[in-house]
């Protein structure tokens, strides 16, 4: 155990974070998404049992937002809702990297779910969280920690 650290926050999970760098995409995907074959050589780290907010909340905590990207924090939209209307899962998480992160409406992006499968090439770490509702998944740009 650390002082200070979320406890969700494992061993690897802080090892993969630390090692990304500026620029870089983290996606956090729920329980039913196809982590294994997206990631194609990329680590996967789960978290069962635990929802897209709460694990958001855990990355949060030592994960900086970037802040020279015009939308560093993004969800897949829900391909049976009009864009822009969100699940449960999905406000909560966007009401947190608002609240916390003081992200702008406008710097959370809604991503098609084709395109964020796209995305997923693009990403350095997929976190798989226990989130059971349908689309229940979202992005994170990693910024730099400023003096």
């Amino acid at each position: 155990m650390l002082k200070g650290i979320d406890p969700l926050l494992t061993p690897e999970l802080l090892m993969h974070l630390c090692a990304m760098g500026h620029g870089e995409w983290v996606v956090v995907v729920d329980a039913n998404f196809t982590a294994d074959y997206l990631a194609k050589g990329k680590p996967v780290v789960r978290l069962p049992g635990h929802s897209l907010e709460r694990v958001a909340q855990a990355l949060l905590t030592v994960f900086p937002l970037a802040l020279d990207v015009p939308q560093p924090a993004g969800y897949m939209q829900h391909g049976d809702l009009p864009v822009g209307q969100t699940t449960a899962a999905q406000a909560a998480f966007i009401n947190l990297v608002q609240k916390t992160e003081a992200l702008r409406p406008d710097q959370v992006e809604s991503i098609e779910r084709f395109d964020f499968y796209e995305r997923i090439e693009r990403t350095s770490l997929i976190v798989q969280s226990g989130e059971a509702t349908a689309y229940g998944n979202a992005i994170l740009c990693k910024g730099v920690i400023l003096p």
